[in-house]
């Protein structure tokens, strides 16, 4: 047994451990709420060994983030209220003046088992059909199910490399789209992507890494203090899961709001020109390859300021959230006997532009 396994809770029918009650960990929570207020930022990979809260603090992710209303009849949950977010079907349905029928539904996780094939990712089209009728039937797959919730793969360094690439494309996209004999199929494909792996059981190529928006590595619980908090947590969990949960309601309940205040605030938050070139500059010391770095961290920060009620980005928050953006995008030189490490980077870069 890790010394973290007693916080590694499995869900019960009464719902998740509460993501608040979670002990520690505090880089990996940030990092998941910050893709849950702007889920642009292109997902997030948590490394570390088994039993460290990785897979309990995503289901528990689902339980705070706000309901959402949905087209009900859609297999994709399309939002009635934005037709540049819709399906085909239902834009043309809106466009025809048609009234869709609506329901609100909670944001849910949806797991991509290892096994699973391509036409499972993707969904699948008859091409019999299609050359009979003239109209190819598609039968959705898991990335129509994750539309506009999260999509979670845990061990994602053990899943197949041509699934992580069709995968983080759609994630990139924001739409699946599936081409078989000529004949194509598109839907939205918007989810909160989370990947969980054990870096012990290998790792990914680093063009699939680089992919993720941030990456964040997570290590067991050493201070007693709190070991003690997170054994007495699990056996409450344990024993009452509905008293346990109503003990955290209030601040899950706070949670949420601050998820959604954040998503309403995320548009009007500004990034001064300093902190901007301080990012670029960043980026060229640690020899980033393309504006991949610049982009997600621009969006990581963004969303720190959001969620802390404020509408201008600072260099404090750039260094909160620089390393989880930027350490897996960096690569050591052959006979490099040590390579620019990100805080240090950002340490010159915000004393040649901001001081």
């Amino acid at each position: 047994m890790t010394n973290t396994d007693l916080q590694t809770t499995e869900s019960t029918t009464d719902g998740p451990f509460p993501f608040t009650a979670l002990v520690n960990q505090e880089s990996m929570k940030r990092a998941l709420v910050l893709n849950a207020i702007n889920p642009t930022i292109g997902g997030v990979l948590i490394r570390g060994e088994r039993g460290t809260a990785k897979s309990t603090a995503v289901r528990a992710l689902s339980d705070v983030l706000p309901e959402q209303t949905v087209v009900s009849d859609c297999p994709y949950g399309c939002p009635p209220d934005a037709i540049e977010r819709m399906c085909e079907e239902c834009r043309h349905r809106t466009q025809a003046g048609e009234s869709l029928p609506t329901e609100t539904r909670p944001m849910r996780v949806v797991d991509l088992p290892l096994d699973a094939t391509e036409d499972r990712l993707t969904g699948t089209l008859d091409i019999e059909q299609a050359l009979g009728e003239g109209q190819a039937r598609f039968e959705p797959g898991v990335l129509a199910a994750a539309n506009r919730n999260i999509l979670y793969v845990d061990e994602v360094n053990l899943l197949d490399d041509h699934l992580v690439d069709a995968l983080l494309d759609a994630a990139a996209m924001g739409e699946n789209v599936v081409e078989r004999e000529g004949i194509s199929h598109r839907h939205p494909a918007e989810f909160i992507l989370v990947g969980t792996m054990n870096p012990e059981e290998g790792s990914l190529r680093p063009q699939l890494l680089d992919r993720f928006g941030l990456v964040v590595d997570v290590e067991g619980v050493e201070d007693v203090a709190e070991r003690v908090e997170i054994s007495d947590r699990r056996a409450a969990f344990e024993t009452d899961p509905a008293g346990f949960r109503r003990e955290y309601a209030e601040t899950e309940a706070a949670l949420t709001r601050d998820i959604v205040d954040a998503r309403d605030r995320l548009d009007s938050v500004s990034i001064p020109v300093p902190v901007k070139r301080a990012i670029a500059e960043t980026n060229i010391r640690l020899g980033v390859d393309g504006h991949r770095g610049d982009n997600t961290l621009r969006r990581a920060v963004r969303a720190l300021a959001a969620f802390r009620g404020e509408t201008t980005v600072t260099t404090a928050m750039l260094r909160e959230v620089a390393g989880m953006a930027l350490d897996h995008r960096t690569v050591q030189l052959p006979f490099e006997e040590e390579s620019t490490s990100v805080e240090g980077a950002l340490s010159a870069a915000i004393d040649e532009h901001t001081t």
